[in-house]
């Protein structure tokens, strides 16, 4: 039985970090989760594939990668405070960039599972910052530029802005069930 839970959790991230590219260029998605074989390299940034809440607050943190995932609904009792610059696919030569997969997928990139973050306050600092697939439920305080609440992921709670300024860079398509307001 662990054999077969170690092999699904193993197949389902594989099928999470090969969707999480914003290109289908196959080559450059490769390119950006293995290392060359140089002694060059000094490290490799993937994704945070995660299922506990201490585990979820140090990905989401400064020290943290630049996509985090869930495997599971998670429950986090203190706040959480997304920080730091990231970029695109953890190459600095990229777009500054970040992502919470709310979400399962399947090697297709079809959506198999949506998951739900609980929280009572979710601090966004990182620029750039998209919430995709599932739920966010708690309240959301947004304080950096580019905040992107994609088309199939929910805030169930309120979603409140540092300022006017911050506000007009995000991109809401999402559902926010409550307030959506500069604060």
């Amino acid at each position: 039985m662990k054999l077969f839970k170690v092999l699904a959790v193993a197949g389902l991230s594989a099928a999470l970090l090969a969707g999480c590219g914003s290109n289908n260029n196959a080559a450059n998605e490769a390119a950006a989760t293995t290392a060359p074989a140089t002694e060059q390299t000094d490290a490799v940034t993937t994704a945070s594939i995660v299922n506990q809440a201490d585990a979820f607050t140090a990905a989401v943190s400064e020290s943290g990668n630049w996509i985090v995932a869930i495997l599971n609904d998670l429950t986090v009792d203190s706040d959480v405070v997304v920080a730091g610059e990231f970029h695109d696919k953890g190459d600095a030569a990229n777009a500054i960039y970040r992502k919470l997969a709310l979400y399962a997928q399947d090697a297709d990139h079809k959506v198999t599972a949506t998951y739900t973050l609980t929280a009572p306050k979710v601090t966004v600092q990182s620029e750039n910052f998209r919430v995709q697939g599932g739920t966010i439920k708690g309240d959301v305080y947004v304080e950096a530029n580019g905040f992107n609440l994609y088309k199939d992921a929910t805030i169930d709670g309120n979603l409140y802005f540092a300022s006017e300024d911050v506000k007009a860079t995000a991109v809401i398509e999402g559902t926010v069930t409550g307030a959506t307001e500069v604060k």
